[in-house]
């Protein structure tokens, strides 16, 4: 009998053709984590912000994207905005609650801290809230979002980064 490993969580940038299964994974990821904190005309709106996925790949590439797999296969992303601000971080409903995103989320703070960030940012949906409460991350302003003819409330959060970066 010869053992198989077993799958493990593995990271990775994101490629060009990653973006058709990412955009997939943005829209699993609202429609389906999402509806007790927002209506579903509010969903439609978030997630149509991927139709266009050349503009969706284009956001993806222009920002520091990193991608978690699990057995290879894509099972989430992040993206790094101004080497301080967490754009997007979304896993896959499937693999929610695996790791994926505390993955991610580590790898995203660890870099903007090796890139001389103070702290963290991210505009959490009150879906996420939780999750990044439990990182570490402080509500510091909420704010209403348009999309379309629909609104969305967020949280922007904060986290210190200091001594987590490269020594002075």
């Amino acid at each position: 009998m010869n053992p198989r490993p077993l799958p493990q969580l593995a990271m990775r940038p994101m490629l060009p053709t990653d973006v058709p299964l990412l955009a997939e994974i943005f829209r699993a990821a609202i429609e389906e984590l999402t509806a007790d904190d927002y209506s579903e005309a509010q969903q439609e709106a978030w997630a149509s912000t991927a139709d266009d996925e050349e503009a969706f790949g284009a956001k993806l590439a222009h920002e520091l994207t990193l991608v978690a797999t699990y057995g290879g296969a894509a099972i989430g992303f992040a993206a790094l905005a101004d080497n301080r601000r967490i754009d997007m971080l979304y896993v896959h409903p499937a693999a929610a609650g695996q790791g994926a995103g505390a993955m991610l989320c580590d790898a995203l703070e660890k870099l903007a801290a090796a890139r001389g960030a103070k702290e963290i940012t991210v505009d959490a949906s009150d879906a996420a809230r939780g999750f990044f409460e439990k990182r570490g991350f402080s509500a510091q302003s909420r704010n209403t979002v348009s999309l379309g003819d629909e609104w969305l409330a967020n949280t922007t959060m904060t986290k210190p980064l200091v001594g987590r970066g490269r020594p002075s």
